[in-house]
């Protein structure tokens, strides 16, 4: 099992998300739950159709961390 970091910004109208460590993996919601539920299905698809292809699937690099100032 695999851990990502998922990056989650706000936009005007909606949430975006994706994996530094999926280039070309994104989802969006109108919520935060909702666009991490439409990422994490988002990324079993795109890991699924990797695997599928006979191409690597990407381990997880990418850590976060909030700095308060």
């Amino acid at each position: 099992m695999r851990h990502y970091t998922v990056i989650i910004e706000r936009g005007d109208h909606n949430y975006g998300a994706y994996a530094p460590d999926v280039p070309g993996c994104v989802a969006t919601g109108c919520t935060v739950a909702e666009t991490l539920a439409h990422f994490e299905e988002a990324l079993g698809f795109h890991l699924d159709g990797l695997e599928a292809d006979g191409l690597p699937i990407p381990e997880p690099h990418t850590t976060a961390h909030t700095v308060v100032v």
